[in-house]
């Protein structure tokens, strides 16, 4: 390997300096071929353990060199096919960036080779008197090189999540204090100001404040075992997910992880073509130097996926959980700590950029699903848990260190206020047929959602009673509608939804399935139906209303108001400040057969549909492997209520307030 490497980077020493192709092309080469020889130089100094001794100047100035590189060759600006390849070229190589901070040797070779291979596919079609190499060879060099490293990539990436060994991120909080920003530097993840803000607030901040954060983050944690009845001591892994800027808190939550047997695998988030590309990443990462050029390459795939390679991926799967198959079974889940605060980009739709076709969207959501298939097999659902928690960043505002004090207190509200309060909610709910929910003003809102039927009232319950455990903060109650008779409009006037905004968001409802669909934001219909089509419905032709939830977190919608954040609110906080629907796979998806109670002792029963019913005789088709919340805020409902097999009504929200006796107090935050 390292032969390998030291053969190409000889090479690509010249091509920096020669002059055969044209113009145009040659001065992308010739980039491409400085960016690389840089990296190597950070590689050189990763492998001589030299990075730690640079200055603050000397680690910023890699920094943005690597990641403000810039080429002449776009999506924006592609004259010919055989450019939309180097565009797809220029987002691989940058995956060599991480590869050289770790002195990843196999990631730099395989990318540096896959360069000199299109460039010398490029010099024979010079010799040959053609302009640029046959799209079906650029096609099959892309093709090839996917094909022979998915299986590597596959197993490292379940490694990573996966085993105990001591990685490359624990061993940075292992080793360094971050008392200093310089530190974060050195994971090789981009950093901003932003990062650098976010770690000396955090360091400004008195200890016990610190330890409140890091204890809240793993006491959900804990209280998802205890509350699904798995016991925790069997597992002895969990991987945290994070932003640079947090590892104050990071640091605290290993060592309370390890107090109580877990220890933490901490997995980079990936960008690359081998680990799949998309506009949300998972794992510990730094800021996004551009969100379009990412939404631009999210499909690069597109350029020659097909199903050898989905067959290629599941074997991949399959033999990596199979080789890590004990570590798989004490894997307790994910702890992630996500964060907040940067205004939703205005994407512009490029047309160049690498699109699926209508039959590599379909091979993307069944292999989507077998992939998630495979992995339930190691990873048992019923067995393992999760927790989520969002905090600001600087980018969020002026306002950033008030913002961050008021959400630390939303994270650690009353418990016992917000149980009992959910509970009364909850009791009148269990009484009903279907649920009212109808839009104030020019929301169009008009849902009748109908729900299960309860064959012990006194020992079941419809609703879950949601309060600071997986899903911090407190908020909410939610149910799995029953899919038949669910049926009617929902809008919002503006919406965000996995990092992507959604303007005049409308979807039909019949029978619980999304019928229709339509925004606005982009130029001509089509765009914007594609854009809903890619980026909410996953590819899918239809998906069910897998949730059905009451936000009762009035506190965190006051903040979001009185600071002109609701834009940017993440899902997690926004779900809670209003009625949601969420679309997809239900809350309990996989988890079906696990016995969930609420504090007050009741069974929830509503834990499944028409749809994860199909399991057990056509399981491809009882899971949409998605799941996302649409978020209506309380001064836009003008009702909702709760009808029984009476026809009595009784209101839960009117006029954006809750009416239901009991409740009053959740308006005391409105007030």
């Amino acid at each position: 390997m390292e032969e390998r490497f030291l053969l190409a980077i000889n090479r690509i020493e010249e091509i920096k300096d020669e002059h055969i192709l044209p113009e145009r092309i040659q001065s992308f080469f010739s980039s491409e071929a400085e960016f690389v020889l840089y990296l190597k130089k950070i590689y050189d100094k990763a492998a001589d353990g030299e990075l730690c001794k640079l200055t603050y100047e000397e680690l910023k100035a890699d920094n943005s060199y690597v990641y403000e590189h810039s080429i002449d060759i776009t999506y924006d600006n592609a004259q010919s096919d055989d450019e939309v390849y180097l565009c797809a070229l220029d987002a691989e190589l940058r995956a060599m960036i991480p590869c050289a901070y770790e002195g990843d040797l196999w990631g730099m070779v395989i990318r540096v080779e896959l360069f000199l291979e299109i460039y010398t596919s490029y010099l024979c079609a010079m010799e040959d008197g053609a302009g640029a190499p046959d799209i079906t060879s650029l096609k099959e060099i892309f093709f090839y090189y996917v094909s022979d490293y998915t299986e590597e990539a596959t197993e490292k990436k379940v490694r990573n999540m996966l085993t105990l060994d001591e990685d490359f991120a624990t061993a940075i909080l292992k080793n360094n204090d971050f008392k200093d920003v310089k530190d974060l530097y050195l994971y090789g993840e981009y950093v901003t100001e932003v990062e650098e803000r976010t770690l000396e607030h955090l360091n400004s901040i008195p200890y016990e404040k610190l330890k409140l954060m890091a204890d809240t983050f793993t006491g959900g944690y804990c209280k998802g075992f205890e509350l699904m009845g798995v016991d925790l001591s069997t597992k002895k892994n969990v991987n945290i997910r994070y932003s640079l800027g947090f590892e104050p808190v990071i640091k605290l939550a290993i060592e309370n992880f390890e107090k109580i047997g877990l220890k933490s695998t901490i997995t980079r988030a990936s960008f690359d073509l081998l680990n799949g590309r998309g506009v949300v990443r998972n794992g510990y990462q730094g800021a996004c130097p551009s969100r379009q050029y990412d939404f631009e390459h999210k499909e690069d795939a597109a350029l020659f996926f097909d199903p050898r390679l989905k067959k290629i991926n599941l074997e991949s799967r399959k033999k990596a959980f199979k080789k890590y198959k004990y570590e798989a079974s004490v894997y307790a889940g994910p702890a992630v700590m996500e964060v907040f605060g940067e205004k939703a980009p205005e994407y512009r739709i490029v047309p160049a950029a690498p699109a699926y076709s209508e039959d590599q969207q379909k091979l993307t959501v069944e292999m989507t699903g077998e992939l998630m298939m495979i992995q339930n097999e190691y990873i048992n659902e019923e067995e393992r848990s999760f927790t989520i928690i969002a905090f600001p960043t600087p980018n969020i505002g002026k306002d950033f260190e008030g913002i961050f004090d008021e959400v630390i207190k939303l994270n650690t509200l009353d418990y016992v206020l917000y149980r009992d309060t959910q509970q009364k909610i909850i009791d009148a709910l269990d009484k009903g047929t279907h649920v009212i929910v109808k839009g104030k003003g020019d929301n169009k809102t008009d849902l009748r959602i109908s729900l299960h039927k309860l064959d012990d009232p006194g020992k079941e319950t419809i609703f879950e009673n949601c309060v600071a455990d997986v899903n911090i903060p407190v908020g909410e109650v939610f149910t799995t509608p029953v899919l038949k008779g669910t049926e009617g409009t929902l809008y919002v006037k503006r919406v965000f939804l996995n990092g992507l905004e959604y303007k005049d968001f409308m979807l039909t409802i019949s029978d619980g399935m999304i019928t229709s669909y339509s925004c606005s934001g982009f130029p001509t219909l089509e765009e914007n139906l594609s854009y809903i089509r890619d980026n909410f419905l996953f590819r899918h032709e239809s998906l069910p209303m897998g949730e059905f939830a009451i936000g009762t977190n009035t506190t965190a919608y006051r903040m979001a108001r009185r600071y002109g954040i609701e834009d940017v609110l993440p899902i997690l906080i926004a779900e809670k400040t209003g009625p949601h629907f969420a679309f997809g796979d239900s809350c309990y998806s996989h988890c079906e057969e696990v016995r969930v109670y609420n504090p007050d002792g009741k069974e929830i029963v509503a834990k499944e549909n028409e749809k994860s019913l199909l399991r057990s005789s056509e399981l491809s088709k009882a899971y949409f492997n998605c799941h996302t919340d649409v978020t209506i805020p309380f001064d836009d409902i003008a009702v909702i209520k709760v009808v029984d097999d009476d026809g009595n009504e009784t209101e839960i929200i009117r006029d954006g307030r809750f009416v239901l006796p009991g409740t009053e107090v959740l308006n005391e935050a409105l007030d």
